[in-house]
């Protein structure tokens, strides 16, 4: 099954949904993060590498379990030819 059709599943229950929602803007990072790399083949321990970092902080940034800097952010959207931008809207 793909993942946005157990995605969408999930979110079917309110109280998931309303968790969801509140986290709304990490889970986008998170998910922009991962399609980024999947789309440069990369493995997390080779976008580690790209950031010289470890492979394992690339795991709980992916997972939700890290609160990345700015900076770091920075790194991963430059090395994956990719531009940070954060909005308020």
């Amino acid at each position: 099954m793909e993942w946005s059709k157990v995605k969408e599943s999930i979110l079917e229950n309110k109280d998931v949904r309303k968790e969801y929602d509140l986290m709304g803007a990490e889970y986008k990072i998170i998910e922009e993060i991962i399609m980024a790399r999947r789309e440069k083949n990369l493995t997390q321990k080779g976008l580690a590498q790209l950031i010289g970092t470890k492979q394992s902080n690339i795991s709980r940034l992916e997972s939700g379990n890290y609160n990345p800097s700015m900076d770091f952010l920075q790194k991963i959207a430059t090395a994956m030819g990719k531009r940070l931008e954060v909005r308020m809207v």
